[in-house]
């Protein structure tokens, strides 16, 4: 019996979801976290049981080998081979990739290569590619890249207005992420709605630790917030998203930092959320010290919503309105309040929520029905993406 195991590597996780195709059923899922840290931890889930286990595992090779392992000693796998393909979520694809891929040699090298548009994505990525073709060489392997969606923005959307040689010789321009989940839900909507994609016009918003919204019109991304890489746009739960560069020389003159590497690693990793609140970068944990009354938690909230809206504005104004706007990842789907907050300064533009569909595990539309833009929550589902296009790549 065929399957096919759908791989998000990050730069120290590794989440799988294993199915059998071609019949979309989910056998098994886990995740792999604290990959090069003490006690990392292996979490399977089949069949409703949930499998724990600690150890240190060192890097993405070794957790590749360990999920391996561990699918044939939980008896979800009689022998690898069982396997018959791989479908790897690829941060960053550039100008290089407008769609999913079979890997080869050269094409996994050139994904490393791109590594300085997803410095903390794509090295993953390609690690967790070269450990699959290790154990599996006979399987089909397949790269699904979050920025082929974005390929159709019109330049007007994707160049930066700087010399034009720094597009034409080193492509600096926007390429976006999460290509996948906004494909995904706005598929999705496209079916709560009633109507084909090419019908509508829709703002996605992809908002979980990290962050994005896309404007989409006949089904195809026009412009997107995340940018040159994955740190522009939207605050988020560490990164900065949009601001000034010339704070980046500025901070280096004033603390003494030497390397703009650190500078770019500080507005990645310590900043957002996490930065502001000087708590957390979880939204779960920001709304608790919120209503604690804690005014760092309640900047941090107030900030991160209104970024959200104002990309929001922008892209009715992109799109000249819009048909429904789309939430869905972590926060998006599963925090209230924030949907409410966002939502309630967007009231002039005809969006209204239902306070009773507003709710954990709300799944579909949760707008009253004089609304002018419909509002939807749609769980993402970009393992089923990946998957899928595994199935089109076969031999």
């Amino acid at each position: 019996m065929s399957k096919t195991i759908a791989i998000n590597a990050g730069s120290s996780s590794l989440k799988w979801q294993l199915y059998q195709m071609p019949e979309e059923i989910v056998v098994a899922k886990g995740l792999i976290e604290r990959i090069g840290l003490p006690d990392s931890v292996s979490t399977v889930s089949f069949e409703g049981d949930k499998h724990v286990s600690h150890k240190d595992i060192h890097n993405h090779t070794e957790a590749v080998s360990i999920l391996m392992n561990d699918l044939e000693d939980l008896q979800i796998i009689k022998e690898f081979s069982e396997i018959t393909g791989t479908g790897h979520r690829v941060v960053a694809g550039g100008e290089l990739f407008n769609g999913s891929v079979l890997i080869t040699d050269e094409i996994a090298k050139q994904i490393e290569d791109l590594s300085d548009l997803a410095p903390l994505h794509n090295p993953a990525n390609a690690a967790g590619i070269h450990a699959f073709r290790a154990l599996l060489p006979h399987a089909t392997h397949v790269a699904v890249f979050d920025t082929a969606f974005h390929s159709t923005m019109p330049p007007v959307a994707f160049r930066y207005p700087v010399p034009n040689a720094y597009y034409d010789q080193y492509a600096v321009r926007k390429y976006g992420a999460h290509g996948t989940s906004h494909m995904y839900v706005s598929q999705k909507a496209a079916d709560y709605l009633g109507k084909a994609p090419e019908d509508l016009k829709l703002i996605t918003a992809h908002i979980g630790n990290g962050g994005s919204l896309t404007a989409i019109d006949g089904g195809k991304s026009v412009d997107t917030s995340m940018g040159f890489t994955p740190l522009a746009g939207v605050m988020m739960g560490t990164r900065t998203g949009e601001l000034d560069a010339s704070i980046i020389p500025y901070l280096m003159a004033k603390t003494g930092i030497s390397d703009v590497a650190e500078v770019i690693d500080i507005f990645n990793k310590k900043s957002g959320l996490a930065g502001i609140s000087d708590i957390s970068s979880d939204m779960r944990d920001i709304i608790a010290a919120r209503e604690a009354g804690d005014e760092k938690a309640t900047l941090a909230f107030d900030m991160f919503v209104n970024r959200i809206q104002k990309y929001i504005g922008q892209y009715l104004a992109v799109l000249n309105g819009a048909d429904a706007l789309i939430f869905t990842a972590g926060i998006g789907e599963n925090s209230g309040p924030v949907r409410q907050a966002i939502i309630d300064g967007l009231s002039w533009f005809g969006l209204d929520i239902d306070d009773s569909k507003n709710v954990v595990g709300a799944d579909g539309i949760i707008s009253t029905p004089d609304a002018k833009v419909k509002v939807l929550v749609i769980p993402t589902d970009e393992e089923l993406v990946i998957a899928r296009d595994v199935e089109k790549l076969k031999a």
